[in-house]
């Protein structure tokens, strides 16, 4: 027997159509057979990125305080430095017009030896 039925463009393009109307109609059965599943994975995947955010913002929280605790050790070792400094310099100065007292009072001592041996000296020669 011969093979009677024709292949005409008209056959083949509705035989296309069809099948394309099939892998669609799989395509939207497959879809809505993995809904659920999909949902319960993006609602996973939202929990794990709120997850990760919180752990970044507790990190920066984190990375924040260590900085100003740092700073903060920071400027507290600048003010003992500065007050050390200030109590050298203020001891140095000290010690300097000690010095020049000493000195000021050795010269008047000096002064007054010196006019004590004049006097004395003026008085025997009269």
């Amino acid at each position: 027997m011969k093979n009677t039925r024709d292949n005409d463009l008209s056959d083949r393009r509705s035989a296309a159509a069809d099948a394309k109307a099939a892998l669609l109609q799989s395509y939207r059965a497959a879809k809505e057979a993995a809904e659920p599943t999909r949902l319960a994975r993006q609602e996973e995947r939202m929990a794990v990125a709120v997850a990760r955010e919180e752990r970044r913002a507790e990190r920066e929280r984190l990375k924040l305080d260590e900085q100003k605790r740092t700073q903060a050790a920071a400027a507290e070792r600048q003010a003992t430095a500065d007050a050390a400094a200030r109590a050298e310099v203020e001891a140095r100065e000290k010690a300097e017009t000690d010095r020049i007292s000493r000195v000021i009072e050795d010269a008047a001592l000096r002064k007054a030896a010196r006019d004590l041996r004049y006097a004395n000296r003026k008085a025997r020669q009269k």
